[in-house]
């Protein structure tokens, strides 16, 4: 699976993040020579809690509390969970999610949409996308998934990644956006991930970017 890069747009202090800013993204992308839209893409985050049966009843402690399901654009067929507090991801068939709705021991207890366009550009995919709580609410963040198609070693692609985020940075800095996207740094060690990446990395990318994303968004309120 080729290489991943997360980032998120942090406004400048006292910005509003609006469709606007969305827009002027997906200009300085489309601004790159050579770039072709490459229609949309969809993700879908669900933060759990843990139902115990009895309900006067707290949830049992063997139960993680933090939860975290992802329904990648890229995989529809496969659903992933993340539990932090544990370090721990796993991957399974997407209809994991009808047997957790039969068996009500956990219920979503909030929803993030990441969604917008994608773009190719030589050997990258850019995939710029608006987070939304639910799909009505109103703006919360915007995210960019940088992808290397010819790479999947995270050592190897390391450099070309880091070249592609300073040709990104100065190219938004002169676009004159009101703010910057900084990139979602992990130590994939931590959760049992190696060098050659997997969805599993793609979960923990999201798992730590929406961190970061709702920070930004109670910071800027």
């Amino acid at each position: 699976m080729p290489v991943k890069w997360l980032m998120h747009f942090q406004p400048n202090q006292g910005t509003t993040l609006t469709s606007q800013v969305m827009a002027e993204a997906c200009a300085v992308a489309e601004s790159f020579p050579g770039v072709s839209r490459d229609g949309r893409w969809r993700s879908l985050m669900t933060f759990y809690r843990a139902v115990p049966r009895d309900q006067s009843l707290p949830a049992p402690s063997d139960l993680p509390r933090d939860l975290i399901g992802i329904s990648l654009h890229d995989l529809p067929n496969e659903y992933l969970f993340v539990m932090r507090s544990q370090r721990l991801i796993l991957r399974a068939q997407s209809s994991v999610q009808t047997v957790m709705d039969k068996l009500q021991s956990y219920k979503g207890r909030f929803f993030i949409n990441f969604e917008g366009l994608q773009y190719k550009w030589g050997d990258f995919k850019l995939r710029i996308g608006k987070c939304l709580y639910n799909p009505n609410e109103a703006l919360r963040g915007i995210v960019m998934e940088v992808e290397y198609l010819p790479l999947s070693s995270i050592d190897k692609s390391q450099r070309v990644m880091e070249e592609f985020y300073e040709i990104w940075r100065e190219a938004v800095a002169s676009k004159l956006l009101a703010g910057q996207f900084i990139n979602t740094e992990v130590n994939f060690v931590d959760y049992g991930l190696g060098d050659s990446y997997t969805p599993q990395h793609t979960a923990v990318l999201y798992g730590m970017c929406v961190v970061q994303v709702i920070a930004s968004s109670n910071k800027n309120q």
